[in-house]
């Protein structure tokens, strides 16, 4: 199993999530609204948050756990409908999960995600 982390602009959000939707057998994925910097520290960005003089860039965080045979293909969705060729596009993380308990079912592994 991995999880899937990505940072993405806000504004590709509709488009990368309608992709994945599509992906047959996708179990969900984990949206939230987040703030950080890359190696640009943020300096030209037009749409920049200043909190305690440190400049942020809104972006998006998906978060999605999958067996291995569909991370090709969520993080190829990923990037292609995410993708502006632009700094700050964001980045893929892919991450190996151990284990995974379902906590209604108490289901564990693969049958819980």
């Amino acid at each position: 199993m991995k999880e899937i982390k990505a940072i993405i602009r806000p504004f590709k959000l509709l488009e990368v999530t309608e992709q994945l939707h599509n992906i047959e057998g996708l179990p969900g994925v984990t949206i939230s609204e987040i703030k950080g910097f890359g190696k640009s520290r943020a300096k030209n960005a037009e749409d920049k948050v200043t909190y305690e003089m440190v400049d942020f860039i809104p972006m998006i965080k998906l978060e999605v756990v999958i067996n291995d045979e569909m991370v090709d293909e969520v993080v190829n969705v990923i990037q292609k409908y995410s993708h502006t060729g632009n700094p700050g596009d964001g980045k893929i993380f892919v991450i190996n999960i151990e284990d995974v308990v379902k906590i209604r079912t108490n289901e564990r592994g693969e049958e819980a995600i």
